[in-house]
């Protein structure tokens, strides 16, 4: 046997096998001599060249080449990982905090990162480790102005520098392996400026880890960084927070990964309806590398060159059509049951899960209620869904929409643990839109002091069956019909108001409300500034009690005409520009100069009054 490296790939008794070179041609040899260049070129001449494959960076702005069946895909949320701290969507305070302190060289010794699965965290511990040994030719000191050429950076974003230690702290839990870290943290770097430590999840280190890291990370020599990240910073001890800068990532919100999607979308060369990347940031609920596991799944339903379809991701997703959930919500809401199952039937009859359609709807009261309170725009929903939400919050009161909040999710615990989730959903419509109009339990006990019968628990509307409860017990009293018939403009509105001498209510339809659209039960206004935020709502609830219907008021609307009091001062404005305009009352102003107009008055037409016969008329 000779004293040259047996073959790697076989026995060293192995005969047949082929001759393993004795060194790397690429190396030195033992007395630091590079080899002859002659024979390098021979032996490189030799050896076929074969192109590592390279990741497509961020800023590439290309479609993406067709991969070949052998070839290893890389997946989108590894493939378009942020290189630089620009590329980090979403976090843009905590580039900020850190640009000045990197400027100003107020940089911490320890950082802690925090929030949710896939909001950066990972990869901007190991942009603040390359930050802290950036390197270059023209860069030596710590610095944000990450390029591709630093020294440094390609074995740092591998996880392969000998400087930077990557740890998993959910396998490596204890003391044990904290203190491999602090016997190697006496020990200067060997290549980069500092050495530094990055352990992910380091909430789940047990507390005797916890308390052998303390003294390090109180005070660490000079030449060590430590960089912790976590899902659950409620874990962590205070004594590591109060040693660490803390920052907190933030959900990304979802117009912005929207556009982010799109962008990716586009670079990978394929075409995605908007509505459907509204769809998949939503699922991804601020994740970016969800959202991004999520496009890589959806770009596979279509063929290249074909636009993916927004069903196609929704049927990908296992969600109903929100429009159509709006929808059965506001049927729920107005106690329509029939319509309301047949609503649930047909979203389950094209997939929906009804675990997700009871989302949908706990969404959608949340929403109503937000808008109510902050506006449409607080809804963070495409302005027709806006719209009708707010339409329906304005309708209801705050009390209705926290007791609906209420059973909506103790419906979600039923439909989870039910045989059956879909005959849970329909019993759970039922009970809603039973219940939608009750009273309150303020509203009940006035209604009972002032002997009048409760409003609301009337049988489902629609149905031909009873109700429960107190409408079963109430079904006997004779329900007076409306007094006064539906208005069918909006002057007859306020004439209403006005014959049912709700002086403050007329005064400020008349005074904020600027009508977009009226229908026989609907209402759209803009509101002029300094309106009642409860106008909507009692105006809503006045009309209801007045005609026996529900009025749907949206106080949501652009472009409203002008309110009845700005009517009537054009009207009298001109008024008077014609009274002024009359070459009588010209030649009068004329006459006697100084004298102005005062207030002008229509003069009612005489009343004829009946002759009263004299008493000296009278026969006696």
């Amino acid at each position: 046997m000779s004293d040259a490296d047996p073959n790697l790939d076989g026995p060293p008794w192995d005969e047949d096998a082929p001759d393993v070179e004795e060194r790397d041609p690429n190396t030195h040899d033992m007395f630091g001599s590079p080899e002859p260049a002659g024979m390098r070129e021979a032996e490189a001449a030799a050896i076929p060249v074969v192109a590592e494959p390279v990741a497509q960076p961020v800023q590439d702005n290309g479609p993406a080449a067709h991969v070949d069946d052998g070839e290893a895909y890389t997946v989108l949320a590894r493939k378009y990982r942020p290189r630089t701290f620009e590329d980090l969507i979403g976090q843009e305070a905590m580039v900020r905090t850190l640009t000045n302190a990197f400027a100003t060289g107020r940089i911490a010794h320890a950082f802690m990162l925090t929030g949710v699965r896939g909001v950066g965290k990972t990869t901007t511990a190991r942009l603040l480790a390359r930050a802290l040994n950036n390197e270059t030719d023209v860069i030596d000191r710590p610095s944000l102005a990450l390029t591709a050429h630093g020294r440094h950076d390609a074995a740092i974003m591998a996880g392969q520098h000998m400087d930077v230690m990557e740890m998993d702290a959910a396998s490596h839990t204890g003391v044990n392996d904290i203190r491999d870290i602090l016997e190697s943290v006496r020990y200067a770097p060997v290549e980069a400026r500092y050495k530094v430590y990055v352990l992910d999840e380091v909430h789940m280190l047990s507390n005797q880890a916890f308390n052998a890291l303390l003294k390090t990370l109180e005070e660490p020599p000079p030449h060590a960084k430590f960089i912790f990240a976590t899902t659950e910073i409620r874990k962590v001890p205070v004594t590591i927070l109060s040693r660490c800068q803390r920052f907190d990532l933030r959900r990304v919100e979802p117009e912005i990964l929207v556009e982010h999607l799109a962008r990716i979308a586009e670079r990978e060369g394929m075409r995605i309806e908007q509505d459907a990347l509204a769809l998949i940031a939503r699922a991804a609920e601020g994740s970016v590398r969800d959202g991004l596991s999520l496009l890589d799944q959806a770009l596979v339903q279509g063929e290249r060159g074909e636009t993916v379809q927004t069903t196609t991701v929704r049927d990908m997703l296992g969600l109903a059509d929100r429009t159509q959930t709006i929808a059965l919500f506001e049927a729920i809401m107005a106690g329509r049951t029939p319509e309301a199952l047949e609503l649930f039937r047909t979203l389950y009859g094209y997939g929906a899960d009804p675990v997700q359609v009871t989302n949908d709807l706990l969404e959608h009261c949340h929403a109503a209620s937000v808008a109510k309170m902050l506006g449409p725009q607080a809804t963070r929903l495409p302005n027709d869904q806006a719209q009708a939400l707010t339409a329906l919050g304005a309708v209801l009161s705050a009390g209705t929409l926290a007791r609906v909040w209420q059973m909506l999710l103790k419906a979600l615990d039923e439909v989870r643990r039910a045989p059956s989730p879909a005959d849970a959903v329909e019993m759970a419509i039922v009970r809603l839109a039973y219940a939608a109009d009750l009273p309150g339990p303020e509203e009940a006990l006035k209604a009972l002091g002032d002997g009048e019968p409760m409003p609301g628990g009337q049988a489902p509307r629609g149905g031909g069956g009873g109700g429960g409860g107190a409408s079963a017990q109430l079904a006997a009293r004779p329900v007076a019909a409306p007094a006064f018939p539906d208005p069918q403009t909006f002057e007859q509105v306020v004439a209403l108001i006005g014959e049912k001498r709700e002086v403050g209510l007329q005064m400020d339809v008349q005074r904020y409300v600027k009508p977009v659209a009226f229908k026989p039960g609907a209402i759209t206004y803009e509101s002029a500034p300094g309106a009642p935020v409860d106008l909507a709502r009692k105006l809503s609830s006045r009309l209801r009690d007045w005609t026996g219907r529900t009025w749907l008021i949206a106080a949501n609307g652009q472009g409203g005409g002008e309110t009845m009091i700005e009517i009537d001062r054009r009207r009298r404005s001109q008024e008077r520009a014609e009274i002024e305009a009359d070459p009588f009352v010209t030649a009068v102003m004329a006459a006697f100069p100084g004298a102005v107009i005062g207030e002008v008055k229509t003069i009612a037409a005489p009343v004829e009054l009946p002759v009263i016969p004299d008493e000296g008329d009278e026969e006696v």
